[in-house]
């Protein structure tokens, strides 16, 4: 008499079996993108809630293909039952782990005392509300915000705000640098191995075009100045 198969198994065989079905449609849209931008590489192909769709992950950006390796989306894709975008949930943490992987050694840090919330701020030395967001630096701390700043010198590589952002952080106080040079002081310091320009690479993946650009706890990015006790609002709500 045969022995019936248990539902356990036959679970496994369907799980097993999809997950093939998964790698083999994730190795042709690693291919169909190879053909398009060669010399780039996805970080992360996975399958979506929607079948057929993968959310493929470069970096800190974020897109959609079909299985086939056909068609790509770029925007919002939301559960109407729970009202969430799906796409700007993965572009978040896509975001906060590409921020992450540069690790605080590279950032220069203003660190609240009691802090509950800790923002990434993308800043240029000559930016005016660059200047104006660092002159509140000791009020987003009292609002328990801790400030990680990484630099895009709007003006590019070998200028002026470039040259002062490499100051700051070759500076033996960073933090005292920072704040004078947000000052519109001269920083002299000795030339040293930076990371200036690897911020400047993320930010342009990150598609910032204007500073301050601020990537919140979340992952969320919010673009420009906003006052401490606005951002701490926006924090607790998020």
């Amino acid at each position: 008499m045969t022995k019936p198969i248990g539902i356990g198994l036959v679970a496994a065989v369907l799980l097993a079996a999809g997950a093939l079905a998964h790698a083999s449609e994730a190795k042709t849209i690693r291919e169909a993108l190879a053909k398009v931008l060669p010399g780039e590489k996805p970080t992360s192909v996975q399958p979506t809630p929607i079948d057929g769709l993968y959310q493929v992950e470069m970096g800190p950006q974020v897109m959609y293909m079909t299985g086939d390796g056909r068609y790509l989306f770029d925007g919002a894709i939301v559960d109407l039952e729970t009202r969430e975008n799906l796409a700007e949930t993965a572009q978040n943490k896509a975001r906060l782990r590409a921020i992450e992987a540069v690790g605080e050694d590279e950032m220069i840090v203003f660190e609240a005392p009691d802090a509950e919330h800790e923002i990434t701020v993308f800043t240029d030395i000559d930016c005016g509300y660059c200047r104006k967001l660092h002159q509140n630096i000791d009020a987003y701390a009292e609002e328990g915000i801790s400030v990680r700043y990484l630099f895009y010198p709007r003006t590019g590589v070998d200028t002026p705000s470039y040259q002062k952002a490499v100051a700051v952080w070759c500076a033996d106080d960073q933090q005292k640098a920072m704040t004078a040079a947000k000052n519109g002081q001269p920083v002299e310091s000795e030339s040293c191995t930076n990371p200036v320009e690897r911020h400047m690479e993320l930010g342009e993946l990150m598609g910032i075009r204007g500073t301050p650009a601020i990537v919140l706890d979340n992952g969320q990015m919010v673009p420009g100045f906003v006052e401490p006790k606005r951002l701490a609002q926006v924090l607790e709500q998020q």
